[in-house]
């Protein structure tokens, strides 16, 4: 970034992966603006489940390096206060092979192994890994960005033109559709549950018969149910008839979670595309716009390596 360090940046989206981008910026001596439409509690960000794993993002290979980078900080987290959400927690991969995963994980996730029959009836892998709460992180993100001088801006964007600064970092997600435009990005639609945790002290990925997703998380807040994956769905509403199954499947899985008392239902779309847009562009006026969208449902994961990739792009 010609001007050096001194030089302001907007970084436009406040999800997760904008926050963490944020921070990262200002943390190397950027002054940092976010441009953010929503609350942090009402990003998409905030109703994911969210367990550490690169699911519904491409392309794989540099996913599961920015996802590994993102490990370490998550780590480093969950061995502090607690303020950060993060917690590291035992948990079984459904319907995964260990030799699928061992390749990449290696090393990288002590006391990784196969699930035992006792654990999961079928082939699973299990593994100790972050769990998120993001109604925590999120906030948590926030006053670590302010904290290191950032400000955080609430302002619906139009154009990303808009931006009055040298570097215009994109963290817009599924707003990239129309804010590029990109229409590679599509939204792929999750709903939840949240119940009363009756017991559970470990999180749990599966798939019924049909293929259609049981996973439960035990967050500070209840036991996150879910879910499901749908195409080119946009509605924010959840469904009734939806919610019933997948509180239905994941009964299936831990029977003493049939009639639990629910909470909360949640709704999110992913911002899918075929791979995660992470480039930088100069614009005719000579600004440089850095994109850091399309993580799919793995924002969270790969939100560290992603953000350290984004920052030196808009520092070169």
């Amino acid at each position: 970034m010609a001007g050096g360090t001194s030089d302001a940046i907007v970084v436009v989206g406040g999800g997760v992966v904008g926050l963490t981008t944020a921070v990262v910026l200002a943390e190397r001596g950027h002054r940092v603006r976010v441009w953010t439409r929503d609350a942090v509690q009402a990003t998409t960000s905030a109703v994911a489940g969210a367990l550490w794993w690169p699911y519904r993002i491409e392309p794989m290979a540099l996913a599961r390096t920015w996802a590994l980078r993102s490990l370490e900080v998550y780590e480093e987290l969950a061995a502090g206060s607690g303020a950060s959400g993060v917690r590291m927690v035992e948990g079984v991969l459904g319907d995964t092979r260990f030799d699928e995963v061992d390749g990449w994980l290696a090393g990288r996730v002590p006391g990784l192994r196969a699930a035992t029959a006792e654990e999961y009836a079928g082939t699973g892998v299990r593994a100790r890994l972050p769990l998120i709460d993001m109604p925590a992180h999120l906030p948590w993100l926030r006053d670590r960005f302010t904290a290191a001088g950032g400000v955080v801006e609430a302002r619906t964007v139009s154009s990303l033109g808009e931006a009055d600064a040298p570097v215009v970092v994109n963290c817009t997600g599924l707003a990239a559709r129309e804010l590029v435009p990109d229409p590679a990005v599509r939204a792929v639609r999750g709903q939840l549950v949240v119940v009363d945790n009756p017991g559970l002290d470990t999180w749990l990925v599966s798939s019924d018969a049909a293929g259609e997703h049981a996973y439960m998380f035990p967050q500070p807040g209840g036991l996150v149910l879910g879910g499901t994956s749908e195409e080119d769905a946009w509605s924010l509403e959840p469904d009734p008839v939806t919610a019933e199954a997948i509180v239905r499947r994941c009964a299936a899985l831990r029977p003493e979670i049939a009639g639990a008392r629910v909470l909360e239902h949640r709704v999110g779309l992913r911002p899918v595309r075929d791979a995660v847009r992470l480039d930088r562009e100069r614009l005719p006026d000579g600004r440089v716009l850095v994109h850091n969208y399309g993580h799919g449902g793995a924002g969270v994961t790969v939100a560290w390596g992603c953000a350290e990739e984004a920052a030196r792009l808009a520092s070169v």
